[in-house]
């Protein structure tokens, strides 16, 4: 088979987009490098978390000072992220929101579970509920988008007050345990029930409400959280009590696990 110059020049034009795109994908993966060392890291180090070599990594990190990616210690010699870097991650952030990230999640849920989910927000006056997703056959609630949750007797409520550090918060709940029904009276049995109730969300990375909020309806909810380590949302689903294993080590709570993570990481969290 004879070799034309045609051919000859397809092939290397395939050949050097193929390298090109290999530079891209081995500077993306030296940036986020960078980023996972906590943004700032000696080239010896940074190389060794790439396993690529240090003279090639300086190569990279030379082409990206030029564009103002990454910046270099004039002292410790570290390389860091730059302003580029910084303009990058502000405008990420200011899209981060997690209702429109949840929404995917949401329909998911609630087709593979077949069960009624939501995402909620804190508001003004407690957790307030912002989107909802029912399936075919829903159960009928007294809850909708808009209504605000209790932080005690509730899911939501109580992953809020397990992962929010937020004094406000905390007076909620104690404003909320004066006023707590005498039919929720063995919610206040411990010494110390608000406290136990942090512990217990804390430990299971999750909280569990079997028929305390709305009689003869179980709800499991996860956080969500943002690339401050702060709870940006809460997700939920819910279902008629004894209809699901409203447990933590159920089917339904690892699905909320997997999205509730996906979703976080999607708003700039780490694990």
């Amino acid at each position: 088979m004879t070799t034309t110059p045609i051919d000859i020049d397809i092939a290397a034009t395939t050949r050097g987009r193929r390298q090109r795109v290999q530079a891209i994908t081995t500077g993306i993966a030296v940036l986020k490098g960078l980023t996972r060392l906590g943004g700032r890291a000696s080239l010896t180090v940074l190389a060794k978390h790439v396993s690529e070599n240090p003279a090639k990594v300086h190569r990279y990190l030379i082409s990206m000072m030029e564009e103002g990616l990454v910046a270099q210690d004039p002292v410790s010699l570290q390389y860091y992220l730059g302003a580029g870097s910084i303009q990058i991650g502000l405008a990420a952030m200011r899209l981060a929101d997690p209702i429109r990230v949840s929404e995917p999640a949401l329909i998911r849920l609630r087709e593979s579970l077949e069960m009624t989910c939501f995402i909620a927000v804190m508001g003004n006056k407690g957790p307030t509920i912002v989107r909802f997703e029912e399936p075919g056959l829903p159960v009928t609630l007294n809850v909708r988008v808009g209504s605000v949750l209790p932080l005690l007797t509730s899911a939501t409520g109580r992953v809020f007050l397990g992962f929010m550090d937020d004094t406000r918060v905390e007076r909620m709940a104690r404003d909320e345990l004066a006023d707590i029904a005498d039919t929720k009276r063995g919610l206040v049995d411990k010494v110390d029930p608000i406290a136990a109730i942090k512990n217990e969300v804390r430990a299971a990375g999750m909280a569990v409400v079997r028929d305390t909020n709305l009689q003869g309806i179980s709800a499991i909810g996860v956080p969500i959280f943002d690339f401050s380590d702060r709870v940006a949302a809460v997700l939920t689903v819910l279902g008629a009590t004894g209809a699901f294993d409203a447990s933590t080590d159920s089917r339904v709570a690892h699905a909320l696990r997997v999205e509730g993570a996906a979703i976080s990481a999607a708003l700039g969290h780490v694990a």
